[in-house]
């Protein structure tokens, strides 16, 4: 366990920091990321020995809460902020909150400007699906020498930028497989291949909650079927409940609690006594 002050300064322990991360680079150690949108999800990774997180930012604290040791990247999503003093605050408070890396998918001048501050930050490279219409659509990049010496000089400018790391999204294996051997950069590989530095998955597609996964996914559990019958089940319940309510067949004897008999009679003659008040 690796003893830590985090951004906000706050002492903490870690299982893996930036450093580590370097490190397992520089000795072809294989690590693994999964999303985690919820408290729940982060802690079921780490119980099962998920060496990393991506989240999104507004859940840093139910999740830093959840999981205290394992290291978090927090993602800013593209349209969270406008401007580059907006992007390196957010950055910052996430951090305070208990981050250990900040993920950015906008340009170099932000990169860099988070960067300068002292805040690890990963950037994006290959096919950005928001941006995919660049692309002629969601498709592979790199299958060329030329586009993949493009991805290189991506590469390069993060690096200069200040990034430590960098999401590798949907790129031909052989061309990061090379791309790698000339970078520093700590890769963060979705869709391309088994040469990635760290390995990432979506919660969702791992566990088979996903009527449409991509095709570079892979399902390890069947959580969508059990997902089906829970619904179903639901289902059933409520409509059952409805039913029932308006036959009177529910609440029923058994499910009520009853006076004893000779309550009962009190009652009913002391009512008697009352006298009524509308008449």
């Amino acid at each position: 366990m690796k003893h830590i002050y985090t951004y906000g300064g706050k002492f903490a322990q870690r299982h893996l920091t930036v450093g580590c991360l370097i490190r397992a680079k520089a000795q072809g150690n294989k690590l693994t990321q999964v999303t985690a949108f919820d408290a729940g999800e982060a802690a079921a990774a780490a119980e099962q020995g998920i060496d990393t997180l991506t989240i999104d930012t507004a859940t840093i604290e139910e999740i830093r809460a959840a999981t205290p040791h394992i290291f978090i990247t927090a993602a800013q999503s593209m349209r969270q902020y406008v401007t580059e003093d907006e992007a390196l605050g957010g950055a910052i408070d996430t951090m305070a909150k208990g981050a250990d890396a900040i993920y950015s998918p906008r340009g170099l001048s932000t990169i860099e400007r988070i960067a300068r501050e002292g805040i690890s930050v990963q950037g994006h490279t290959g096919l950005f699906p928001a941006r995919a219409t660049q692309f002629g659509g969601l498709r592979t990049v790199g299958k060329t020498a030329e586009e993949a010496l493009s991805l290189l000089e991506d590469f390069r400018r993060l690096e200069e930028a200040g990034a430590y790391s960098c999401e590798v999204e949907c790129v031909a294996e052989e061309a990061l497989a090379e791309i790698k051997k000339h970078s520093n950069l700590v890769t963060v590989t979705i869709g391309a291949g088994s040469s990635g530095d760290i390995i990432l998955s979506y919660m969702s597609d791992l566990c088979g909650d996903n009527d449409h996964p991509p095709r570079h996914a892979k399902a390890f559990g069947d959580v969508g079927s059990i997902r089906k019958k829970l619904v179903a089940e639901r289902a059933k319940a409520l409509a059952g409940y409805q039913a029932a309510v308006k036959d009177g067949s529910f609440p029923d004897r058994a499910t009520s609690i009853s006076m004893s008999p000779i309550e009962l009679e009190k009652l009913r003659e002391g009512l008697d006594k009352r006298t009524p008040v509308h008449q």
